[in-house]
């Protein structure tokens, strides 16, 4: 008998649009049953999953401990992720942006400061613009370090722009879109072909349906 794949679920923000995807796709899952299981099955038992912080996705499928996962494509440019990204699920759409005080203009022709869950990306960004840039590395809200005086702007996901309107900043420009992608360890892409093989067609039946 096969063994199941096991696959990773983002807590937090992603969760809910993960499931409902999968519930689509025919991989019914209910981790809020009130257990406290590390390990959960689908209702048909085809899959075992277990759910983690986005940013401890890819470090797991890419040591090969758990085969796939469902990971922002944030975190995997942050990390320089070396795991297998078969398909954009489409769902955990918002885009990586620069944004800073709305009443204040930003030269990157000095020096400026800036605030960040994503070092290296913004690192990347700014080098590419031959911005001078002193990165200040935050794990909480990154919005009030400008407000504050921390920072001069900040690099952060960006959906709506409700909560930078609400805090007297405006996005000053993007760096990339973003979404969730399937993503499978690649020794498990070569030893369980077939097993993910499958997953990766029931996910794409759903996720373009209508293109």
């Amino acid at each position: 008998m096969k063994q199941k794949l096991l696959i990773a679920l983002p807590k937090g923000r992603l969760l809910d649009q993960s499931i409902e995807l999968m519930g689509k796709a025919g991989i019914v899952v209910t981790p809020g049953d009130g257990s406290r299981l590390l390990f959960i099955e689908d209702r048909d038992k085809l899959f075992r999953f277990v759910m983690l912080k986005p940013v401890d996705i890819p470090i797991y499928v890419e040591s090969g401990v758990i085969d796939a996962g469902i990971c922002g494509s944030d975190i995997l440019r942050e990390q320089d992720s070396d795991v297998n990204e078969p398909l954009d699920l489409q769902i955990g759409k918002c885009a990586l942006a620069v944004a800073g005080p709305a009443d204040k203009e930003v030269s990157y022709r000095r020096n400026i400061h800036v605030a960040t869950k994503y070092p290296r990306t913004a690192a990347r960004f700014f080098k590419g613009k031959n911005a001078h840039v002193h990165i200040v590395k935050l794990d909480g809200s990154v919005e009030i370090a400008p407000l504050l005086g921390l920072a001069d702007v900040i690099v952060d996901l960006v959906e709506t722009g409700r909560t930078l309107r609400e805090n007297g900043m405006r996005v000053l420009e993007e760096i990339a879109p973003v979404s969730a992608k399937l993503i499978v360890n690649r020794t498990a892409m070569k030893m369980k072909s077939q097993q993910v093989n499958n997953l990766i067609s029931q996910f794409d039946r759903v996720v373009y349906a209508n293109t």
